[in-house]
């Protein structure tokens, strides 16, 4: 069951690669605050928090919303498992 619910969510986000996204809960290890991250695509979003942490912000806490109400947001290790995953095919439009 959980290989079909990573399956549907890989084919989601394939297909809304170029959708509007926003990223919240980024830190910025150097003033520790919030980082503001305007919207960026969804594939843009998702390669920015799977290596946001060698750029000196901490992602621990991070969510990608995108999509419809209620669409579930990703976290750090989907992120990073996306990115592993897709790389590249993420930024094409």
């Amino acid at each position: 069951m959980l290989l079909a619910l990573d399956d549907a969510l890989s084919t989601a986000v394939l297909a809304g690669r170029g959708a509007d996204a926003e990223i919240f809960g980024v830190i910025d290890l150097t003033s520790k605050i919030e980082a503001r991250i305007g919207a960026i695509s969804l594939g843009r979003a998702i390669q920015f928090v799977a290596n946001a942490s060698v750029l000196g912000y901490d992602v621990r806490g991070a969510m990608v919303l995108y999509g419809l109400p209620g669409t579930p947001s990703l976290r750090k290790w989907d992120c990073d498992r996306l990115w592993a995953q897709y790389g590249g095919a993420l930024l094409q439009a």
